[in-house]
């Protein structure tokens, strides 16, 4: 493995069984390569020494690389387990495996054996093998069930598990059964505490096996057949784990000295690899000195493949042809390690280890080595899920290269790849893979993204530019093949490419903080890193429920027990919105975290509900329950606290310390942290409420859910009834008050004054008058005053945002096109700039006359076509949507042109609508802006003007204007229109071209190529005018090409960029074309 296309040594067929540095490994190597293998130099001719000198330098190259590889090496009290041992978890799963004789003496057979991945502070690698957590879920004792039932009770659920689970080799299948005092979280109880059944089974496997028998039906001495409501059955036992030993993800967990036993046969590639009992380990709470971050090692690589003419790449025919990776310690700013592995020879990049290879299998096996050296803890890119990492795998596997596929921690433990589809309210649906690579975390960026941004396009080049506003070069896959068949200057411009797009996740994972945030997020709901990037918002709600009800003596049912029958209920109230443009100040009053406050002050909680029978018979009296708008009843604090609020008091009250902490912050990496935990506790406490709600969630409860919303809707209307009451001209204020708007958690009342310092005073004094009224913690606050305000109708509004009187803030906008994601540009900017002519300069008519401008435009063929992409997320498969839709349409046109380049489930489809037959619907007339560029179809502009501007435009206009529509779309901007013909489609096909006068246009006769008899004179003037177009042209087109080049990072190639998502890429392509056209014309004059 060597610069300069040099062959790499073959690697060991069978790895070291420990763990000792590499580069003593190598020397011991060499000390077969003495004299009496070399024999007598002078026996040796030059071209034999060379190629021994050759080997021996590329063996301590490859020594000096792995050097700089590896972790740090471990000191002499951790080999002599004389220290405790404290490391951050990263990672955790379970395995089936034989029972450990020195720990568990008394057991035997398989088991299951928690394994935690972390990294010490030191940034050693660490596995350690957890014995004696055995999974287990609880059932409602039955009624005078005595200790000699519960025996034959246990005995006859083994016999019915036998039968269930014949093929298996475990001894015993119920471990025991346990009789204890728990009470059921669902609905208030008066007693503390009932008989339950703890039933511990040998296997987590066989926990939903002995659910389905119980929910069947059993049959009992006495008591005939028996069915039985399971309690936390449904709870993965890694998290049960977590839960019963106080880990939370991404903690600092700590091994006493003595505790552990060093693993006498090593199972893992980790540097540090420990047994111990569950109830040996130590877990700190991540505040303090343990709320700091180790130093985890992050990968972020990305491959290139050679794909054939026409067919995008597939593993099972096109190779790998370079891989590129960064290696970056956490909370450093500078990678750690810079290569690139490349197929055949690559000439040098600054600053980058350039690893150049004969074949293919040498590219993947020097990964492969490279992967086991490096040791990342966290692998990233963009899209590695979906392609990188299956595509590696699948071409692995085509080349026969059986050792591939072990990238994970485990020895002899491959890397598995599945399909997964996921699905939410709140994420729709997405189709991936899911790739099993044991003890390292996956962050796919791109995942991460469409999680947790609404983007019009999620293409790495579009994500770069909004985020980091720097763009790559897009280079297309068909040209791939060309660049690596070409020179090693060529394939060095391919690395430099495959080097960008590792670079810019590793960017865009600094930026946004992500690791911070979703590991502070772990630490908050209690759950493992990679439950965030897999599971929706249900498991985080349900980890801290778990928790607290374990504290309370607590057990949750499955979800089809929980709740009363669940239905539908009716969300928040929106208050009729007064659409108008206000020109004095409008104050905003916001509820401060409105629904967790509610559930808190109203002690809305599973365990203090009380059901219509329950409350016949407890006869509580009126002033220990509240009785909610929408017919519920809950018991007060008094007679018992409920689990939720106090989660929810406990989230508020840790994210009001985690901001008074990060404004005393001074450390960068602190303050990050910090950050992230504010902001993963106000997620959290956000998210409790939609637990509930959710009908096919994990633990659903409508009463508690409709009962926030029934609460919310009724604290808007009186906050509507007591601002319109107090503030008027007989309470001795200057104007009456009117409430204008109401959003779910927000009012926005026009106290009539002009002064933006004065409506602050107003609306502070109109927050604190009303909090009063409400029970705490609910508080409305005074927050911002919108001036001037554009109210268009429900969740649709502009304004400038003033939190001081001195200057606004910003121009704030909701619902309208400029955050709207499927619009085209031409819209959004057509908005931002009006209403920025609207707002902030105060300029209406200029705000009109920009509109007709732009529409004039549009008319006459002036247009960018960037400006009128269109993109829409294809969320389905196109038999699956009940109507066509001009996107879905689209992709299977595309997919019948070129399947490999088509869009997937989960893309976004950019289109332009183009000009077609009379009376044809948009989804026949949608087209790829690229087709359309290169094949000269025209732009349909009136759909254009009525489906896409005339809307949000007349929405803006029409508080403003009289006449809108009239003015706007109607009148001499729009009498003149110009639209191109293609010449290679349709009858023109068929028609004969003729030359017309460069000046008039009017047809020349044969043989005449320039100008017609009338035109003659001018003949000196048309020229110039030729001329000065061509050059004008030429610069336009020069200047986009040099910003192209910039971009690609290099002035002396050529632009191969094809990017969809950078609207440079369709001006250059159209300047290109109008060059070319020009120059056309200009060669006309040379007859």
């Amino acid at each position: 493995m060597n610069k300069g296309g040099r062959k790499r040594p073959p690697p060991p067929s069978n790895p070291p069984p420990s763990n000792p540095p590499k580069t003593q490994a190598l020397n011991q190597e060499d000390e077969f390569l003495d004299e009496d293998v070399f024999l007598n130099e002078t026996l040796i001719s030059e071209d034999e020494e060379s190629l021994i000198l050759r080997d021996i330098e590329q063996r301590q190259a490859l020594a000096d690389r792995l050097a700089k590889w590896t972790r740090p090496p471990l000191s002499p009290d951790y080999l002599a387990q004389s220290r405790s041992v404290l490391f951050q978890q990263l990672e955790m799963d379970y395995v089936i495996g034989e029972s450990h004789k020195e720990l568990l003496p008394n057991s035997s057979g398989p088991a299951a054996i928690i394994r935690i991945f972390g990294v010490t502070k030191e940034g050693h690698s660490v596995c350690c093998n957890v014995h004696g957590f055995e999974p287990y879920f609880y059932i409602s004792c039955p009624p005078g069930m005595r200790p000699d039932d519960i025996s034959h009770f246990h005995q006859s659920l083994e016999a019915r598990m036998r039968e269930a689970n014949r093929n298996s080799n475990v001894g015993k299948l119920v471990r025991r059964i346990e009789l204890v005092q728990k009470r059921s979280i669902m609905y208030y109880q008066q007693s503390d505490s009932h008989p339950f059944l703890k039933i511990v089974v040998a296997l987590p496997t066989m926990v939903a096996s002995c659910r389905g028998i119980l929910d069947r039906g059993i049959q009992l001495d006495g008591l005939g057949m028996k069915t039985f409501m399971t309690y936390e059955s449904n709870v993965l036992f890694t998290l049960r784990f977590m839960i019963d030993c106080n880990i939370v993800g991404g903690n600092w967990i700590e091994l006493p000295a003595g505790k552990y036993k060093k693993t006498s046969k090593t199972l893992s590639y980790c540097q540090l690899e420990f047994d111990c009992l569950y109830s040996e380990l130590i877990s700190y709470t991540p505040e303090g000195e343990y709320s700091k971050m180790a130093p985890f090692r992050i990968l972020s690589f990305d491959i290139e493949c050679a794909g054939r003419k026409g067919h995008f790449p597939e593993p099972s025919h096109d190779p790998v042809i370079q891989i590129a990776n960064l290696v970056t310690l956490q909370g450093e700013d500078q990678p750690l390690i810079r290569n690139v592995m490349t197929l055949k020879s690559c000439s040098p990049i600054v600053g980058v280890d350039v690893m150049s290879f004969d074949t293919e299998r040498e590219v993947l096996l020097a990964w492969r080595d490279f992967i086991r050296e490096a040791d990342p803890d966290v692998i990233i890119g963009y899209n590695i899920c979906k392609f990188d990492l299956p595509y590696l795998i699948e071409r692995a596997a085509t080349l026969k290269i059986v050792e591939f596929p072990i990238l994970g921690r485990i020895r002899n433990s491959r890397v598995r790849v599945k399909d997964t589809t996921f699905s939410s309210r709140q994420y729709g649906t997405r189709e991936s893979k899911e790739v099993m690579i044991e003890g390292r975390v996956q962050f796919d960026l791109l995942q991460v993204m469409q999680r947790d941004y609404k983007l019009s396009s999620y293409s790495l080049n579009s994500v770069s530019a909004h985020f980091l506003s720097e763009q790559k070069e897009d280079v297309h896959h068909s040209i791939i093949s060309d660049l690596q068949n070409g020179n090693p200057e060529t394939r060095r411009r391919l690395a430099v490419y495959c080097l960008k797009d590792a670079y810019l996740p590793q960017r865009l994972l600094d930026k946004l903080m992500f690791i911070y945030n979703y590991v502070e997020m772990a630490r908050v709901t209690g759950v493992p890193i990679s439950f965030l990037l897999s599971r929706g918002q249900s498991i985080k709600v349900l980890s801290q429920l778990l928790r607290k009800a374990k504290q309370k003596n607590l057990v949750l049912p499955n979800a089809k027990q929980a709740g009363s029958e669940q239905g539908t209920f009716e969300g928040a109230t929106v208050l009729e919105a007064k659409a108008g443009f206000y020109e004095k100040p409008i104050a905003t009053l916001d509820f401060a975290s409105l629904y967790p406050s509610i559930m808190m002050a109203y002690n809305l909680c599973y365990c203090t509900l009380v059901t219509p029978e329950d409350a016949r018979k407890l006869n509580l009296p009126p002033e220990s329950v509240n009785k909610t708008p929408s017919g519920e009843t809950f018991v007060k604090s008094d007679l018992q606290k409920g689990i939720l609020p106090e989660i929810l008091e406990e989230l508020l009250a840790a994210r009001k310390r985690a901001k008074a902490d990060l404004k005393e912050a001074k450390d960068p990496l602190e303050k990050a942290v910090l950050d992230g935990r504010q902001l993963a506790l106000k997620i959290s406490a956000n998210s409790v409420y939609g637990f509930t709600g959710a009908t096919v969630g994990q633990l659903p409860c409508l009463e508690i859910s409709s009962s926030v919303t029934s609460y919310g809707r009724q604290m808007i209307e009186h906050t509507k009834k007591l601002v319109e009451d107090k503030f008027t001209t007989l309470n001795g204020y200057e104007h009456n008050a009117e409430v204008i708007y109401g959003d779910t958690d927000s009012v926005m009342v026009q106290f009539g004054i002009s002064a933006v310092e004065e409506a602050m005073n107003l609306g502070r004094e109109a927050a604190e008058y009303i909090s009063g009224t409400f029970i705490k913690p609910i508080k409305l606050e005074f927050e911002k005053i919108y001036y001037p305000y554009l109210l268009i109708s429900k969740k649709r509004y502009a304004g400038l945002y003033w939190t001081k009187p001195d200057n606004f803030d910003k121009m704030d906008t909701k619902g309208i096109e400029t955050v709207r994601r499927d619009n085209c540009l031409l819209v959004k900017n057509l908005v931002t700039d009006c209403l920025h002519k609207i707002l902030i300069d105060r300029d209406i008519p200029g705000a009109v006359q920009y509109v007709k401008n732009a529409i004039s435009d549009l008319l006459m063929n002036r247009m960018d076509l960037s400006l009128l992409v269109i993109t829409k997320g294809l969320t389905k498969t196109g038999d699956d949507y009940e109507v066509k839709a001009a996107h879905v349409e689209l992709a299977e046109r595309m997919r019948k042109r070129d399947a490999a380049t088509a869009p997937n489930v989960g893309d976004r489809v950019p289109y332009v609508i183009i000009k077609a037959a009379k009376g044809a619907k948009a989804y026949e007339k949608s087209e790829d802006p690229i087709y359309v560029l290169e094949n000269n179809i025209p732009i349909d502009p009136h759909y254009y003007l009525e489906n896409q501007i005339s809307k949000p435009i007349l929405r803006i206009f029409e508080p403003i204007l009289k006449n809108a529509s009239k003015d706007l779309l109607h009148g001499s901007h729009t009498r003149s229109i110009s639209i191109s013909t293609p010449s290679n489609s349709g009858i023109m096909k068929f028609a004969k071209k003729q030359l017309t006068c460069i000046g008039c246009k009017a047809l020349l006769r044969e043989g005449v190529h320039t100008l017609c008899a009338h035109c003659k004179g001018r003949e000196a003037e048309l020229y110039c005018k030729s001329v000065a177009q061509v050059s004008e042209l030429e610069m336009l087109f020069g200047r986009l090409w040099t910003q192209c080049q910039e971009c690609q990072g290099s002035l002396h190639q050529d632009v191969l960029c094809t990017s969809r998502d950078c609207p440079i890429f369709y001006r250059r392509k159209k300047a290109q074309k109008d060059m070319a056209e020009a120059k056309t014309q200009l060669d006309r004059w040379s007859f």
